[in-house]
């Protein structure tokens, strides 16, 4: 193993901001494709979650085929199925639950946990090394998470209660475990590669939860099913098939650290999407918000030192 200088450059950048915006609005589609404008809900988080899978792995189903031929590797199978659950299948269903009990911004801030765990993960268990700009940009990142969610104590992000709560900082971990094994074990993979065969190895259990929450139903009784369907067409396609390929892109191309830190910048867009859907907004939260970019700043400020991977 050898050093080698990974330079974030215009389109790392570019990716970065587009993921943000991407997954900072998919919170919105949640929310609205599990209710209607007034509130009344439509299709249950379970629902909603079987849909986007199937819906993405649907989408993604004649690239996997194509390409079937790559799986035939034990490691890379086991790598990708690692992937498919903990970092679509899992999710999916643990944030429409918490989105249940707590307004999507909030669900929005609790998932910048993502790069503690992830950077945890990767320095424990894959020995992976951090440099010190960009220990104290985790610091002023979390820092900044933290300043966000306070705002939120005592509000009506709590009605859902602390196991609310917990399934998102769960989302976040199944995440920090699925960035690690794209970056240290899938790296040989293109990311269209890796985001068809990950959605290919849980199809099968997606379209089991479509039909075992009773889904279809919905479309029958329910005639407000085909305005949301849209918010949740838009949630996979958007959200899920490009979303995991623009990830497995960045992942591909830059570090643990930066690549996690997309998840500092979601809060940004999911607060202010929440704004424009009416949520609340505080002077205290753009200070939150500063601080958060400042962690980003120092810790992506010059070019990283990493561990190259044997090839």
């Amino acid at each position: 193993m050898y050093i080698r200088v990974v330079k974030i450059g215009l389109l790392e950048v570019v990716i970065f901001i587009l993921l943000s915006i991407i997954w900072g609005s998919s919170f919105f589609f949640m929310k609205h494709g599990m209710s209607d404008w007034d509130g009344n809900p439509v299709f249950s988080a379970q629902q909603v979650a079987s849909l986007r899978m199937v819906i993405a792995g649907t989408t993604l189903l004649p690239v996997a085929i194509y390409n079937l031929r790559k799986l035939m590797n034990r490691r890379v199978l086991t790598s990708l199925a690692i992937v498919g659950v903990f970092g679509n299948f899992i999710p999916a269903f643990l944030f429409t639950f918490a989105q249940t009990g707590l307004i999507s911004a909030y669900v929005g801030m609790l998932n910048s946990a993502t790069p503690l765990f992830s950077v945890l993960i990767a320095y424990f268990i894959f020995k992976d090394r951090m440099t010190q700009r960009q220990i104290i940009g985790l610091v002023f990142g979390n820092i900044g998470v933290v300043m966000l969610m306070s705002a939120y104590v005592g509000n009506d992000a709590f009605n859902g209660g602390m196991t609310h709560v917990f399934a998102v900082i769960f989302a976040t971990f199944c995440y920090g475990v699925s960035l690690n094994t794209i970056k240290f074990k899938l790296y040989d993979l293109k990311a269209i590669h890796i985001a068809s065969f990950a959605f290919l190895i849980v199809l099968g259990p997606a379209w089991f939860c479509f039909f075992y929450f009773g889904t279809p139903q919905v479309f029958v009784d329910n005639p407000e099913a085909w305005n949301s369907i849209i918010y949740i067409i838009a949630l996979s396609l958007l959200g899920t098939v490009l979303g995991v390929y623009l990830y497995a892109v960045l992942i591909a191309r830059t570090t643990t650290v930066f690549s996690s830190m997309v998840t500092f910048a979601i809060p940004i867009v999911s607060l202010f999407i929440g704004v424009i859907d009416g949520e609340w907004f505080t002077v205290f939260q753009i200070l939150s918000l500063g601080v958060i970019l400042l962690g980003i700043i120092i810790a992506n400020r010059k070019s990283t030192k990493v561990k190259d991977l044997p090839r």
